[in-house]
C-alpha cells in the first residue's frame, strides 16, 4: 500500500553515520567514522557485579518497577552535587532530570521549544544528530562562524537579530566534530548575548571528562543568571553508552516541561540502567574510570595525529585537541564527500564534512574518530587514507 507518513518525517533522511555503519560490514575496514567508546574499557565485570549485587539487594523490587519520570532519585542527588565540578552552584533535585542518553535531552528541548519553521542556532560545524532532531520537529537550523576559541560572538549576536531564533546549540568542551574548546570570554559571551535577547541555550557536554591536558574550563551554565541555558551531559562516554543514562540540569520551569515531553515518550529512563550509575558514584567508581580512560584515549589521539603529520598531504590541516574523541581536519580544494566511497574501497572510513554544517555546502572536511581503533589500526588507516588522498590531488 502507499503509506500517508506525517509532513514532519516524509521527507527525512537518516542520521548520516547511521547511514554509513551500513557500509561498515567488512570485518577488516578500519572506522575513524563513529564516537563509539574503545572497547576494551566497557566495565563488562564492574557492571555484572553491580548489577547481581543490586538484584540481591532490598532495592531490587523498586529497580524491576515503573519509576518517576523525573529520575531515580539517588542518582538526582548525586547529579544535583555532582555538577559543581562544571561551575554550577545552587542546584537541587528539582533543577535534574535523568533521561535516556544525551540526545533525548536534546528531543525534549526540541519539543518543548521549536514550533514548524523556527531557527535553532548551531555552531558551524556541529553534532550531526542533533540538527537531525531539530529537523524532525521542523525547525531550522541556522549556523553560527566559528574558530578557535569557539562562536563569533558578534556573528552570533547578528544572527539572533536576524533570525530571532527559539535556541542556541552548542557543544562548547572538545566539540563534536572539530574538538575544539571555547575561551572562557566566549562562554560568558554567550551567556550574556542569549540573556540580552530571551534565547534559550542548549550546552551538549558528552566529552569534557576526557581531558589530556589543560585545566577544566567552567560551562556556559555556571554564567547563568536569568535561567535560559540548560546544561547536558550523559555517562555514555565514560561508564557505557549501552546503558543509555544522561542528565539534564535547568531551572524548575524548564525541566517541569521537559517532564511532561518524556512522559510522552518513554515513561522514564531505565531504572536498573540508573541504579547501576548510582553505585559508580557510590562506590568512588565514576572518577577512577575516568582515570582508566584517559591515557587510553590520550595515547590513541597522539597516534592519529602523529600519523597525520607524518603521511598526509601539505595540503590537509587539521585540529590537536586536548580532550574528547575526534579530530577534524580538511582541504582546500578536495572533496571529501566525493572520495569517502574510494576510501572505503580500501578499507578506511571517515565522515565528510558537509553533515555537520546547517547548510550542507561544506564538502572540504572530514571528521575522523580515534577511540574505537588501536594505535598500530591508526596508523595504518592514516597512511591509507594519505596515500589515497595524494592520488587525488595529483
Amino acid at each position: 500500500m502507499e503509506y500517508s507518513f506525517s509532513d514532519r518525517m516524509k521527507n527525512m533522511g537518516g542520521n548520516a553515520i547511521r547511514e554509513i555503519f551500513k557500509l561498515l560490514a567488512r570485518p577488516d575496514m578500519i572506522s575513524f567514522a563513529g564516537g563509539f567508546p574503545s572497547a576494551k574499557l566497557l566495565p563488562c565485570r564492574e557492571v555484572g557485579e553491580i548489577t547481581s549485587r543490586l538484584m540481591n539487594s532490598d532495592k531490587a523490587m523498586e529497580i524491576l518497577q515503573y519509576g518517576a519520570t523525573e529520575g531515580y532519585m539517588p542518582l538526582r542527588s548525586r547529579v544535583a552535587e555532582f555538577v559543581s565540578r562544571y561551575g554550577i552552584t545552587g542546584i537541587t533535585v528539582d533543577n535534574v532530570r535523568i533521561v535516556s542518553g544525551g540526545q533525548q535531552t536534546i528531543d525534549l528541548m526540541c519539543k518543548c521549544f521549536v514550533n514548524d519553521g523556527d531557527t535553532v542556532l548551531v555552531e558551524d560545524p556541529t553534532y550531526l544528530a542533533a540538527m537531525h532532531i531539530m529537523r524532525t520537529y521542523r525547525g531550522v537550523p541556522v549556523g553560527v562562524k566559528s574558530g578557535e576559541d569557539g562562536l563569533d560572538l558578534n556573528d552570533l549576536e547578528e544572527k539572533i537579530i536576524k533570525y530571532r531564533p527559539k535556541m542556541l546549540y552548542c557543544v562548547p568542551t572538545f566539540s563534536n566534530p572539530t574538538g575544539r574548546t571555547y575561551s572562557i570570554e566566549v562562554r560568558k559571551g554567550i551567556a550574556e548575548i542569549t540573556a540580552k535577547y530571551g534565547i534559550m541555550v542548549l550546552e551538549d557536554d558528552p566529552y569534557s571528562e576526557i581531558r589530556f591536558e589543560g585545566e577544566r574550563v567552567p560551562s556556559i551554565k555556571s554564567f547563568d543568571e536569568c535561567g535560559n541555558v540548560v546544561f547536558t551531559a550523559s555517562f555514555s562516554k565514560t561508564i557505557s553508552p549501552g546503558l543509555r543514562v544522561a542528565y539534564c540540569v535547568g531551572d524548575e520551569k524548564v525541566m517541569a516541561k521537559l517532564t511532561i515531553g518524556k512522559q510522552a515518550t518513554d515513561v522514564h529512563t531505565s531504572l536498573l540502567s540508573q541504579a547501576i550509575v548510582e553505585e559508580y558514584f557510590a562506590r568512588g567508581l565514576f572518577d577512577k574510570v575516568v582515570e582508566r580512560a584517559i591515557p587510553v584515549y590520550r595515547e590513541q589521539k597522539q597516534a592519529m595525529y602523529s600519523a597525520i603529520q607524518r603521511y598526509m598531504p601539505e595540503e590537509f590541516s587539521c585540529t590537536n585537541p586536548k580532550g574528547g574523541l575526534f579530530i577534524w581536519g580538511g582541504f582546500e580544494k578536495l572533496d571529501t564527500q566525493a572520495a569517502f566511497e574510494g576510501a572505503c574501497r580500501r578499507g578506511v572510513a571517515y565522515v565528510s564534512g558537509e553533515s555537520f554544517f546547517a547548510d550542507g555546502r561544506d564538502r572540504r572536511h572530514l571528521r575522523l574518530n580515534y577511540s574505537a581503533a588501536t594505535p598500530e589500526k591508526i596508523e595504518e588507516g592514516i597512511k591509507i587514507l594519505a596515500d589515497y588522498f595524494k592520488e587525488l590531488l595529483k
